[in-house]
């Protein structure tokens, strides 16, 4: 059997996210299907992590076995043509018969996307969290460095999936603003259920003078969710980048 890794991107707001669902249309079960229409025979997609409903990916890992011989590079275009237009293929490449989407993975970085204006844009509806109050961006970058290092991330986390371990680094953390547009961006080695868009919620907080930005390193030390920003809405939140060694990390690379 080879062991194939696709590079893709999709819109998740139709999904109840990546994972399968027994009732729910996920992003999994569509490409399933379209990869086994391919193949011709039952394929199952690793997924390099959950994203939750509504949550969207700009580059996203998977792999599959099967024993179809259509070389790689083939690959995308057989399966966009039984995808819908909200999900892409974008590149495939055979790797290591132990490749594994999540389990292969170095790290990951999240970005989150908020419209912070007066006015919404329907162009951007389900693309963005649209946030009206005056955000203070020098508190909300003092606070995104404030998570930068090695913590117990357990206060801005959801409860959800167990993990054996809520401790995670992040390797950096920014806010940015473009016109209206801002940006934060999540590197880290993994992240916990929500954490990220959490993190966020926390930062809001700071800009509005609900906690203080030198006080994060202390709330994460208490794991109280309690005392922590709120979890934000999911449609600004989007995985952009997923780090591997070898074949499967130069693919991912590629711009």
């Amino acid at each position: 059997m080879r062991n194939i890794a696709i590079r893709l991107r999709y819109d998740g707001s139709a999904y109840h996210g990546w994972q399968l669902q027994k009732k729910d249309i996920t992003v999994a079960c569509v490409l399933e299907d379209a990869i086994t229409k391919v193949c011709g025979h039952p394929v199952r997609v690793t997924g390099c992590g959950r994203t939750d409903a509504g949550v969207h990916a700009l580059r996203y890992c998977a792999n599959f076995k099967t024993d179809c011989s259509i070389p790689a590079d083939r690959i995308p275009y057989a399966v966009n043509a039984r995808l819908p237009g909200d999900i892409a293929v974008t590149d495939a490449v055979e790797v290591e018969d132990g490749f594994n989407a999540i389990l292969s993975c170095i790290k990951k970085e999240y970005i989150y996307k908020i419209l912070n204006s007066k006015v919404r844009d329907p162009f951007l509806e389900n693309r963005v969290c649209f946030y009206p109050q005056h955000l203070d961006m020098e508190q909300m970058q003092k606070a995104a460095a404030a998570f930068i290092g090695t913590h117990d991330f357990k206060a801005v986390r959801s409860e959800g999936t167990q993990t054996k371990t809520t401790v995670r680094t992040v390797f950096s953390c920014t806010a940015e603003k473009t016109e209206d547009i801002i940006t934060i961006s999540v590197c880290a080695d993994g992240f916990l259920y929500n954490m990220c868009r959490a993190m966020v919620g926390t930062m809001v907080y700071a800009s509005y003078g609900k906690l203080r930005p030198e006080d994060i390193p202390a709330l994460l030390e208490t794991g109280d969710r309690r005392l922590t920003g709120p979890t934000m809405p999911p449609q600004g939140l989007y995985l952009n980048r997923i780090w591997y060694d070898g074949p499967a990390g130069e693919m991912m690379a590629k711009d």
